[in-house]
């Protein structure tokens, strides 16, 4: 009886043990699709961030390529005394001010002298740029003895020309759905067929300041705007930021009130851009009555925005640091601040750095804050100086995306290409900086 007993209870431990066996294979299966869905969720949301990213770049990519590349018309020009300096005294005033506009006409219409009517006339002066006229000026002022000779020189198409060359106007269309006429299509292939039309790699593009016309467009005045915007950026916002990590980090007391600062460094870095926009407009414009529109000013409001980014980046490559290197230090006699620069200050740099470089090219994408303090404005000079009225390359690009001219599209998609090349490269200096300097401790 008892060994009846016995047996029905081993039976029953092991029934129960099979449910507890199935039990737990159910679990580890359900556990197991979970994490099998939880990865497959995590590969479709880093596949999808990864198509958006490649359908961004090929867009900007497709519509800007064409701006390296600009239409150029050759031109037989006679440089005529009598238009020129009828007088022969060569002064730079006089031949500055010549109408040099008349000799491109001159020459158009020698080209095709079967062009007769005014209307004509206009139509065939619009497939040339009026860079034309700067251009034989220039050549000109730098060389008087060129009057009385004829100059050959290539000058640019104008923007509607050089569409068309570029494929992005249809030429089958009707003559009024299209910017160019009939008789300027048939001038064109003309010039095409003859070697005195054909695109060339645009240097203006790269040399140039702002233009309201597209073809003579160029981004250097907003880069040289946003390097030395950058200068002033990194001359206030480094040291300042570096001194306040420190102290917060080693030597502030631990009370009320450096909680207070702590706090509100950390809200000021995410607090929207165009707020510093709109400190910078009422201190530095309205009260200390500084120039609009300056890389100094826009270099102040930028510091204000970075300084929070360094900040943080400072203080936690300093809390990298082991506390052994203090405390070595300081057990050979090295006083506190002598520990910091000489030890702890050095092994944080690399991350203090990187944190630098970060805020750089956070600065660098900004436009709202510039567009509260006048950087907005139309500014065709190469700014020299801090003081000179500028823009930059973001401000730039959201001129030239407001304009309705057609070029405009490929130059602004250019320029977003510039710009995202300067954001990668400076992200990339800092992954190199922090693998080359980085310590295992």
């Amino acid at each position: 009886m008892n060994n009846m007993s016995s047996q029905t209870e081993i039976d029953e431990a092991e029934i129960r043990s099979r449910r507890t066996i199935e039990i737990v294979n159910q679990g580890l299966k359900r556990r197991r699709a979970a994490e099998k869905r939880f990865r497959f969720y995590g590969k479709l949301a880093i596949s999808m961030g990864m198509l958006f990213l490649v359908v961004l770049f090929a867009s900007i990519v497709s519509k800007g390529y064409t701006a390296f590349l600009q239409t150029y018309v050759k031109l037989d020009v006679y440089i005529d005394e009598q238009k020129i300096d009828p007088q022969g005294t060569r002064e730079s005033e006089t031949l500055s001010r010549a109408n040099y506009g008349a000799l491109v006409k001159s020459t158009l219409r020698g080209m095709f002298p079967d062009v007769k009517s005014r209307r004509d006339k206009k139509d065939l002066y619009a497939l040339v740029s009026n860079g034309a006229d700067f251009e034989i000026r220039k050549r000109v002022m730098e060389n008087p003895a060129l009057i009385g000779q004829t100059l050959s020189l290539w000058v640019p198409a104008d923007d509607d020309v050089d569409m068309l060359l570029k494929g992005h106007i249809n030429r089958e269309g009707a003559e009024s759905e299209r910017r160019l006429k009939d008789n300027q299509l048939r001038w064109i292939d003309q010039m095409w067929e003859q070697g005195r039309m054909e695109k060339r790699f645009n240097t203006t593009f790269f040399t140039a300041g702002d233009s309201r016309d597209p073809e003579l467009a160029g981004i250097w005045g907003a880069v040289s705007g946003s390097f030395l915007t950058l200068i002033v950026t990194l001359l206030l916002s480094f040291p300042i930021g570096v001194a306040a990590a420190v102290y917060l980090e080693e030597f502030a007391p631990k009370n009320h009130l450096t909680d207070i600062i702590e706090v509100n460094i950390n809200n000021l870095a995410a607090v929207p851009s165009i707020v510093f926009g709109l400190l910078g407009l009422a201190m530095f414009i309205n009260l200390f009555g500084l120039p609009r529109s300056a890389p100094l000013v826009g270099g102040l409001v930028l510091s204000l925005m970075t300084l929070p980014t360094i900040i943080i980046a400072s203080r936690a490559a300093l809390k990298s640091v082991p506390p052994s290197i203090r405390e070595a230090a300081l057990g050979v006699g090295a006083s506190p601040q002598q520990a910091m620069m000489y030890h702890v200050l050095p092994l944080a740099m690399p991350g203090i750095l990187t944190g630098t470089i970060i805020g750089m090219a956070q600065a660098l994408g900004e436009t709202a804050p510039l567009l509260m303090i006048g950087m907005v404005a139309f500014i065709v000079d190469i700014p020299g100086n801090v003081f000179d009225p500028s823009t930059v390359l973001p401000v730039q690009i959201f001129l030239w995306a407001d304009s309705p001219e057609r070029a405009f599209v490929e130059r602004t998609s250019a320029a977003i290409m510039v710009l995202l090349t300067f954001l990668i490269a400076m992200n990339a200096i800092a992954v190199v900086l922090r693998k080359r300097f980085e310590r295992r401790w």
